[in-house]
């Protein structure tokens, strides 16, 4: 059995499981028709690229449990991580890489085996019509082009900085983001002329294009998702994870752009 297949088992094992627990159909919605198992606040910690997608899936989980209320704080994967390990009071985590998401398990502030339920690839975003006429990793490097990127540690940043060695390309940028949203912004204000960005926030956008590039290839990010050791509202993360990994929660990742895992 491939890699890849036993993943897909594991993920679709991890879906009916927590379908089972939830007591959710395959809609995402109470097997039994009411929501009597589910109710209160659930608090998202999800990478600040999730949020165009994790905000209609929170509305559609709340339509599927009246009076439930979907609460997300929307930012880096490594600074969300630091507040869990603080501390700070969370129900799910959503990370945009792996390495960020073992933080939080490797300190004990996790329940199980986090799922991976999406990926992501990076892409140049430039300002519509492109007007440096970029077209490959290497053009970020011409006279007087403004370039910029996720901090290192942010997996965005890690993600550019595999897909900068792998076209053996040096570059300088104007400013390091702390998250995908800092950098895309850079680009629709015209601060700078290009950022290496998740595909899912161009698509997002409607002031800038995306310039696909060979290299990306080679710096997907999985991004995994866990319900948290100490959840306010453990029924309420289980649901949620369970609604995210369902048909519903996947229709809104894929229209989002974002690839199946």
């Amino acid at each position: 059995m491939s890699i890849r297949t036993t993943r897909t088992a594991l993920a679709a094992a991890a879906v009916a499981a927590l379908l089972a627990a939830t007591g959710c159909g395959g809609d995402g919605r109470p097997a039994d028709g009411g929501g009597s198992a589910v109710g209160g606040t659930v608090t998202v910690f999800a990478a600040a690229s999730l949020t165009g997608a994790f905000t209609t899936i929170g509305t559609q989980f709340e339509a599927a449990h009246p009076g439930v209320t979907v609460r997300f704080n929307f930012a880096g994967s490594s600074g969300l991580a630091a507040q869990i390990n603080q501390g700070a009071p969370a129900d799910v985590f959503a990370s945009a890489a792996p390495a960020t998401m073992t933080t939080v398990t490797d300190a004990g502030y996790a329940d199980g085996e986090p799922t991976t339920f999406v990926r992501n690839q990076l892409v140049i975003a430039v300002p519509k019509g492109n007007p440096r006429g970029i077209a490959a990793l290497a053009d970020l490097t011409g006279p007087d082009v403004r370039v910029a990127l996720c901090a290192e540690q942010v997996p965005c940043g890690a993600a550019a900085g595999r897909a900068l060695t792998a076209a053996q390309v040096r570059l300088t940028p104007v400013t390091l983001e702390q998250d995908v949203k800092g950098a895309l912004s850079k680009v629709t204000l015209g601060e700078v002329d290009a950022a290496l960005v998740y595909r899912t926030d161009v698509r997002a956008s409607t002031d800038v294009d995306g310039v696909e590039f060979a290299e990306s290839a080679g710096a997907v990010n999985d991004y995994p998702i866990i319900v948290l050791r100490d959840a306010p509202n453990p029924a309420g993360a289980q649901a949620f994870v369970a609604y995210v990994l369902s048909e519903p929660g996947r229709a809104v990742l894929t229209e989002a752009g974002f690839q199946a895992p």
